[in-house]
């Protein structure tokens, strides 16, 4: 992204603070004014007790006290306006892009590792929401407190401040080649820390696998390789920046020795007062002290940029289908019709032709060799994916609509494996329905071979870990099935429903759900004859 397009991005994102910001920077610019005029005082007080002046002292006294509360009030009223601000705006930015990309198109494969997008919204939110509501409005500030500070020598010795002005190397820090290169060192330095991130989140999530392989050590040097390489690009950055600092403060030495040299020569001279001398020497500082902190911020412009063009990857991410979900009453069926899909990447069809009725009310088994193209399925079914050829739909007595990510309401979804979120075993069940009574928790928990769950000495309030840890395999399985059942959809798909389940659990749970689940359509994959046989309807399928 240019510079231009990122100032553009971020335009967009902060709108409805703008208002704030320009509260905060009109803060600050009272502040200067108020710095400045407390430099002015305290020349007329050297004046005057030197007899170069005739004013009150006690009013000059006054006036010097006024403007040390004022600025102590002034900078209390911009930091906590501007914590408050940064937070607020933090939360919103982060909500935005968390929205976003949880209603991204998915296409099978994500084009980004669940650590990079958590570092980006952590680490990349952090550094753009700081630049809105502090950076920018202390640009602002700093340049209002330059040109101010500018003025008033100039007022006092134009031909001083001239030479102050072009003695500051400014060419050194606006040059395109520094811009570039400290610009290229920051990318690939937020490219190396979400390549951590990604590293540590996997591997800690992992971690039993890790060390059951014995794999920890290896893993704990790729860590330190990137740790390596995240360091040095931390050194060249920090290395480069300390040599353009250097180059600063060589030229602001020379500046406040130039000024306090003709200070020392107009004293001698007859030309300055001492009011005047104390004058340059403070207007000096606030001269220098703006430039300082504007080249402090160009590494920071440089960050926000780097920052701003990986948030705006993730919100230039495409999204589903949006609107209102299209709900159909009633028993629903769900109809295939020369259905083809091929994954992006992928070499052959996944499905060819594919056509089938799953019929309002029916229960269908699933059957095929891995690969063959059940998940896929499913995916279709739920709109994750959209066929290349044919259509999915969905139909009641009356109506048939498209299968899309609005018709997803009409379709309970229970995927293989441990699919619990860390919360109490109520908190996952009331995900299916938010509005259950204990009593239709109870009844999903029975049909799904769960009663266990009362069995436990905190009951619906047992807490379960990450990835449902502290229970089995089969028991979050079956809990799972519970919160598929109590989706008000029609249509209820199983992935491997029983998959770490032993055989009488099994015959019991497809028992229950054959005589207890009416109303619904139920599609389970399986790769058990045995569940097979036991549903009304088997759906046999092979790689194309």
């Amino acid at each position: 992204m240019h510079v231009k397009e990122c100032a553009g991005w971020l335009w967009r994102a902060s709108k409805g603070i703008h208002g704030s910001v320009s509260w905060s920077a009109l803060a600050g610019i009272v502040n200067v004014t108020v710095s400045l005029t407390f430099i002015y005082v305290c020349k007329h007080l050297i004046d005057i007790v030197t007899g170069h002046s005739d004013d009150e002292l006690s009013v000059y006294v006054g006036l010097m006290f006024g403007c040390i509360a004022m600025q102590m009030l002034l900078s209390v009223v911009k930091g906590r306006l501007e914590s408050r601000l940064e937070i607020r705006f933090r939360n919103r930015l982060r909500d935005k892009l968390f929205a976003h990309l949880m209603s991204t198109q998915w296409t099978g494969r994500d084009s980004l590792h669940t650590g990079d997008m958590l570092n980006r919204l952590e680490e990349d939110v952090m550094t753009v929401s700081d630049a809105v509501c502090r950076t920018v409005s202390s640009v602002i500030v700093t340049l209002f407190r330059l040109a101010g500070a500018m003025f008033i020598l100039s007022s006092l010795d134009v031909r001083l401040a001239c030479v102050l002005f072009f003695i500051m190397p400014l060419a050194l820090l606006f040059s395109k080649s520094y811009m570039r290169r400290m610009r290229r060192l920051t990318r690939d330095i937020r490219s190396t820390d979400s390549r951590v991130q990604s590293l540590l989140q996997e591997h800690l999530q992992h971690r039993i696998l890790i060390r059951t392989l014995e794999y920890t050590d290896r893993a704990t040097g790729m860590l330190g390789r990137l740790q390596g390489d995240l360091q040095r690009l931390f050194d060249r950055r920090t290395d480069f920046s300390i040599f353009s600092r250097l180059m600063v403060r060589i030229g602001f030495a020379v500046g406040y020795a130039t000024a306090f040299l003709w200070g020392i020569y107009g004293l001698r001279d007859g030309t300055v007062t001492f009011g005047m001398m104390a004058a340059f020497l403070q207007l000096v500082s606030q001269i220098q002290n703006p430039i300082v902190e504007l080249s402090r911020k160009i590494p920071s412009f440089i960050r926000v940029f780097t920052s701003t063009e990986r948030l705006a990857e993730l919100t230039d991410m495409p999204l589903e289908q949006q609107g209102e979900s299209q709900r159909l009453d009633g028993e629903i069926g769900v109809r295939f019709a020369d259905v083809t899909f091929r994954y992006p990447e992928g070499k052959r069809d996944v499905l060819a032709g594919f056509s089938h009725d799953f019929m309002p009310g029916s229960l269908t088994a699933i059957v095929g060799e891995t690969g063959a193209g059940k998940s896929t399925m499913m995916r279709l079914m739920l709109a994750l994916l959209l066929p290349g050829k044919g259509k999915v739909t969905f139909y009641n007595g009356s109506r048939e609509i498209t299968a899309s990510p609005l018709t997803r309401c009409n379709v309970s979804y229970v995927p293989q494996g441990n699919t619990l979120l860390s919360g109490t075993i109520r908190d996952n069940l009331l995900m299916g329905n938010p509005d259950a009574t204990d009593e239709e928790l109870k009844a999903a928990l029975h049909t799904a071979v769960a009663d266990f769950v009362f069995s436990l000495p905190e009951g619906l309030d047992t807490r379960c870990g990450e990835q449902g840890s502290g229970i089995s395999e089969g028991q979050a399985q079956r809990i799972a099935i519970a919160r598929g059942l109590l989706r008000p959809g029609g249509v209820v798909l199983l992935d491997e429903p029983t998959s770490s389940l032993d055989g009488e659990t099994e015959r019991l749970l497809m028992e229950r759900l054959a005589g207890q689940v009416h109303g619904k359509t139920l599609i389970l994959i399986t790769h058990r004859e045995a569940m097979a046989q036991l549903c009304t309807e088997v759906v046999r399928i092979g790689k194309p």
